[in-house]
């Protein structure tokens, strides 16, 4: 597992009401760094420790597990002895146990221990990290008020691993969330990407003002920008780099064309625009796109193509995250909707997928079968990272 390369987060994991550097957590395991998330259990008449719960939800996750019947089930299989590595006394907890006690853990908390974690065990890339953050809705988490639960995560580029998670309350939307999801996180020369929606002047400056940088598509919601990103002399501007790709019955052509423009654009930091024009032709029809961005990063740091790629690499997160939970976790059509349980699934689901791509695992699907098949593999995982 490669060691962590780049700036850790400052603080943010509890122990004993005190924090933890990232540097402590470099050098502790997954199942350790569980007993710092806060119990949220009364003691008295408390049969099993919390840490102790926690690592069978998530060994069984690693198993392919995807409800709490299924975890129950899982940690009532096992053999006593491999149980027994977990910290599993002779009673093994029951399936309203689990749920009840995952439904009352304090979800941003976990977040953070597993986000903390999964930073220092990623790499930079090229002398920066590229973050993309983007929101999913758990289509089968939904309240009795009729609300569905909107997690909004932030995913390393390159590794594809969540580095954080936040919950989107019914009342408000993703666009101030993103702070809250990017305030434990170390942003000094690292890159965030988002789609149009988080093209926000408020966001821009706090990411700027945290010594990162943006890269960001410009939509119909920025009316004006993408009025003065048109309006620029394209057509005098010569295509920086043209590649041509083709798979799956299409031909497709992506042409970029970049400006530096310090000045008159009216978006704070905004130093580099593109034009990127998609030219799709698939049996004998052709299709032409045209997309704008905007990056903090001057044209003298980092190439245009090379910002293109950050853009197109930020569907990272729904190909590499999202669709894994969706078609390999069967995520929509998880019913718990109990307390913070939804949330504190899909945290398993992320840091079981991440652990099993730093561990070299490319196919997630058929991983969790192997580790199906026999109760110790998953726990001889979690014990080695």
């Amino acid at each position: 597992m490669p060691a962590a390369l780049s700036s850790p987060m400052p603080v943010t994991v509890r122990e004993n009401g005190s924090f933890l550097g990232a540097s402590s957590v470099a050098d502790t395991g997954i199942l350790d760094l569980l007993t710092t998330v806060p119990d949220p259990r009364h003691r008295r008449g408390v049969r099993h420790r919390f840490p102790v719960i926690l690592a069978l939800a998530l060994s069984a996750t690693c198993a392919g597990a995807r409800s709490f019947t299924a975890i129950a089930e899982w940690a009532h299989d096992a053999p006593a002895e491999a149980l027994g590595r977990l910290g599993v006394s002779a009673v093994v907890p029951s399936e309203s146990t689990i749920r009840r006690t995952l439904a009352g853990v304090d979800a941003t908390a976990l977040d953070q221990v597993l986000g903390t974690w999964m930073w220092v065990r990623t790499t930079v890339v090229d002398g920066r990290r590229i973050i993309a953050v983007d929101g999913k809705t758990l289509r089968g988490a939904k309240d009795t008020s009729g609300h569905l639960t909107h997690l909004l995560a932030a995913v390393d580029h390159d590794a594809g691993v969540v580095l954080g998670q936040v919950e989107v309350g019914a009342k408000t939307n993703e666009i101030p969330l993103l702070t809250d999801l990017l305030d434990p996180l170390a942003l000094a020369d690292t890159v965030v990407t988002a789609d149009a929606l988080h093209c926000q002047r408020g966001t821009a400056e706090y990411i700027l003002g945290r010594g990162g940088h943006y890269a960001f598509t410009v939509k119909a919601n920025q009316p004006k920008l993408l009025k003065r990103l048109k309006a620029l002399p394209w057509k005098n501007i010569p295509v920086s780099t043209s590649i041509a790709g083709r798979g799956h019955g299409r031909l497709e052509r992506r042409t970029i064309k970049a400006t530096e423009h310090t000045d008159g654009l009216g978006f704070p930091g905004a130093v580099q625009a593109l034009q990127i024009r998609r030219t799709v032709t698939r049996s004998g029809r052709r299709t032409v796109e045209v997309v704008y961005l905007i990056c903090s990063v001057p044209m003298t740091e980092v190439a245009p193509a090379q910002v293109a790629a950050w853009i197109r690499g930020h569907w990272t997160i729904e190909n590499r995250v999202h669709w894994v939970r969706d078609v390999t976790f069967d995520e929509d059509r998880c019913t718990i909707r109990t307390g913070s349980a939804p949330q504190v699934m899909a945290s398993l689901r992320n840091v079981v997928i991440g652990i099993l791509r730093l561990a070299g695992h490319l196919n997630i699907a058929s991983t969790l079968r192997h580790y199906g098949r026999d109760p110790n593999r998953p726990i001889d995982l979690l014990l080695s990272v």
